[in-house]
């Protein structure tokens, strides 16, 4: 059935009519989310739909699982949107899941625990390096309360910071967007059931407060696609992707749009900037390792 729906429109792409989105289709799963449809951002969509739609009817299964990562900023809600909407009208079950529902913490306590780990293994490393005294250790006290321990700047005038932040900035690369930070073996339990065909799924649910987690459970018998939103979706660790998806941008782009959405007052801080430049270090490594597609941010089609 899904592989005559998609012949179907194979063969109409060139003159196919994509309908106007509309102010109740669906953006995601995660509570609270609300998207701002960009009309920048529509032939994008429409071209991800064209080349999708080409590689699930050359695949030829039943179900399939489509991955859209990068970084904040790059479009990841709007395209995903967009994309379930346009499939759905065309006659595809298609159901969007927010990966930013599968974090270990909420965004309160996952922040501390990289201050935490940025800092732990920091002292660890002036100890190491055999660079650690007492007054060093008054010294970042001074830091820590001004939250200028992580600035390159304070290097200069305290070269024994440097191992700091050295120490600290690696071991923060083994915590963001890992195993440690993400619930990859869950996300992956539902992607799996997704894809064997089971009916109905209890989905997570994750708001910003500690007691605000939950589970619906969510009829998947008419869906034949579905679409994972996460800036970690196009890691090795996400099993089951058929196609993964990525919208390429710039840590510039992904500051500026952190500052533009306020989603903490912390935004241009010398430790945001650090964490962005390690995650946008993982983003181009799973782009140029495991992403099917690649489009800019002009629109270009990049990998195909």
């Amino acid at each position: 059935m899904l592989q005559e729906r998609l012949k179907t429109i194979v063969n109409e792409l060139e003159t196919w009519q994509f309908a106007k989105p509309s102010a109740d289709m669906p953006h995601g799963d995660m509570p609270g989310d609300k998207v701002m449809i960009s009309d920048a951002l529509i032939p994008h969509a429409q071209k991800l739909f064209r080349l999708l739609v080409k590689k699930m009817y050359e695949k030829g299964d039943d179900k399939y699982v489509i991955s859209v990562f990068g970084g904040s900023g790059s479009g990841k809600s709007v395209t995903t949107s967009l994309l379930t909407y346009y499939l759905n009208e065309a006659g595809i079950g298609t159901y969007a899941v927010s990966g930013d529902n599968y974090p270990r913490r909420i965004p309160e306590y996952n922040d501390a625990e990289r201050v935490s780990i940025f800092r732990s293994e920091g002292l660890k490393g002036l100890l190491k390096e055999k660079a650690y005294s007492t007054e060093v250790q008054e010294i970042l006290s001074g830091l820590w309360k001004k939250e200028t321990d992580s600035d390159p700047a304070e290097a200069v005038k305290y070269p024994w910071l440097k191992i700091y932040q050295s120490y600290g900035r690696e071991a923060l690369k083994g915590y963001l967007g890992e195993d440690k930070e993400q619930d990859f073996a869950q996300i992956n339990e539902v992607l799996a059931a997704f894809k064997r065909g089971d009916e109905k799924i209890w989905m997570k649910r994750m708001g910003r407060t500690e007691d605000a987690r939950w589970y619906d459970e969510v009829d998947f018998s008419q869906t034949d696609v579905l679409i994972l939103e996460w800036t970690h979706s196009g890691s090795e660790q996400v099993k089951n992707v058929d196609f993964a998806v990525c919208l390429r941008s710039k840590p510039e782009e992904t500051k500026a749009y952190r500052l533009f959405r306020a989603r903490d007052g912390k935004a241009d801080s010398a430790f945001v900037t650090m964490v962005l430049e390690i995650e946008q270090e993982k983003l181009d490594r799973r782009m140029e390792e495991n992403a099917d597609i690649i489009l800019a941010k002009d629109g270009r089609i990049l990998r195909q």
